[in-house]
């Protein structure tokens, strides 16, 4: 089956055509430009070069955050108009998830994704990429009690990056990946594995996953 996978919750916009979860071939772009004006364009590139129409396209993945609340909505839109046009399912998978794969230790993988000010997303995977703590938005300070019951696993993400000092100074043994970003060929792998679990959704169904507010709604609040 082909997958067109992408994801725009980070800076970086980027898409990937899979055959089930084998890289077809990719296109990503961090250019300063908002994914509005990346992300179909990207597509279409990515379509043409391969000589693919939607109607080729058997499961879109895309990622549903957490992350870039602006770049989260912005491919989410995309997909839910382009699969209800072309009656294509979706798979959602989480940008901690696409980070967990990363790792394909027989460690334990931490995620952290930093969303500034000391607040980071958090969740943790088995060796497996199974889910074994949920997902989680707090101050990095208020996680560390948590992040002490993974001594010797693998920290994935800019959060980890970020705070990497406070990590290896409270929590033993731990491994920190660097210059770690989630993609779309791993979003699309996630996809193909939901496919498999028949854990899909459609054009009405997929919604964003952000954890906490957006700023404005805090502000607001």
């Amino acid at each position: 089956m082909k997958i067109l996978s992408i994801d725009t919750s980070s800076s970086n916009c980027a898409t990937a055509l899979l055959e089930d979860d084998k890289l077809i071939d990719e296109n990503s772009l961090n250019n300063g430009k908002t994914h509005s004006e990346n992300l179909i364009p990207l597509i279409d590139e990515l379509l043409k070069r391969n000589n693919l129409g939607f109607n080729e396209i058997g499961l879109i993945s895309v990622s549903i955050g957490p992350g870039s609340f602006t770049g989260i909505r912005i491919g989410i839109a995309s997909i839910k108009a382009i699969a209800q046009v072309h009656n294509i399912k979706i798979a959602g998978v989480t940008s901690l998830e696409t980070l967990a794969r990363i790792d394909e230790s027989e460690k334990n993988k931490v995620c952290l994704i930093d969303c500034k000010n000391d607040q980071v997303y958090f969740a943790a995977f088995d060796k497996d990429y199974n889910l074994i703590d949920d997902y989680k938005a707090d101050d990095i300070n208020n996680l560390l009690d948590t992040l002490k019951n993974f001594e010797g696993s693998v920290f994935i993400g800019d959060g980890a990056i970020f705070h990497k000092e406070l990590l290896q100074n409270n929590i033993k043994n731990i491994s920190i990946l660097e210059n770690a970003m989630q993609t779309a060929e791993n979003t699309g792998k996630i996809g193909y594995k939901k496919l498999l679990e028949n854990s899909l959704y459609n054009a009405d169904t997929i919604v964003p996953f952000y954890i906490r507010k957006s700023q404005a709604e805090r502000l607001k609040k």
